[in-house]
């Protein structure tokens, strides 16, 4: 199978590992989507996503087209390939229990069964318990479709939550464990729970990274950095 299409509800989360040179493509469905995604190296679950290095090796607030997500070692887990959205935030992580119930009121799955309240927080640790990995283990998440801007204070705001019909498109340089949940955005000013869904396409027909993710010498140093790993593992 060379493709594989599913939709990830409102407060849901899921998991997948990525094969080197395939493709995930995300789809704000409803309008107001929040797609919060961690990565991992499947073959040593030390390596991860890593924040500050991939927003200060590409000297960015924001990532956007042509940006590349880097893990604590130094490679490119996947590049951004294609982004109709054009604002993705990596700086204010997952809401939490405590947020969600004070905002939305506590709700649990016992109670209100696909109608609960799920928070950031617990549904990345509910699918990295699958993987052996825990609290400890976690890191600062990429938020797509979030645009979060800092005032002249510093304070964050999150000026736009998604936008209908919204995509982007990561082509993966390594092999990647995936982890992602659709619970509501840390600063979402929402009244109600949100249930805006996510498209999701799986594309296994292997392509390289793109051109437009290769334009700073940064990346290209980062791509190298991949090729090299691959190369000893083959030794």
């Amino acid at each position: 199978m060379k493709s594989y299409e599913t939709i990830l509800p409102a407060g849901s989360h899921w998991s997948l590992r990525m094969r080197r040179g395939s493709a995930l493509r995300l789809t704000d469905l409803d309008g107001g989507v929040n797609a919060s995604l961690l990565m991992y190296n499947p073959e040593n679950l030390l390596e991860r996503y890593n924040a500050p290095d991939t927003l200060k090796c590409q000297h960015t607030f924001r990532l956007t087209a042509g940006h590349c997500l880097y893990s604590d070692m130094g490679r490119i887990f996947c590049g951004i390939e294609q982004d109709s959205f054009g604002w993705h935030e990596s700086v204010c992580g997952s809401s939490n229990a405590q947020q969600i119930a004070a905002q939305f009121g506590a709700r649990d799955y016992q109670q209100a069964r696909n109608g609960w309240h799920q928070n950031g927080y617990d549904s990345f640790l509910v699918e990295l318990a699958k993987y052996g990995l825990g609290k400890r283990d976690m890191a600062a998440c990429v938020n797509f479709f979030s645009r979060v801007t800092a005032g002249n204070d510093g304070e964050l705001q999150l000026q736009q939550q998604g936008k209908k019909g919204a995509q982007v498109t990561l082509r993966f340089a390594m092999d990647t464990l995936v982890i992602l949940h659709t619970c509501p955005h840390p600063l979402s000013a929402a009244t109600s729970y949100p249930q805006q869904r996510l498209g999701i396409v799986l594309d296994g027909h292997p392509a390289p990274l793109p051109a437009i993710c290769l334009q700073r010498e940064e990346n290209q140093r980062g791509l190298r950095n991949n090729q090299l790993y691959y190369l000893t593992a083959q030794c």
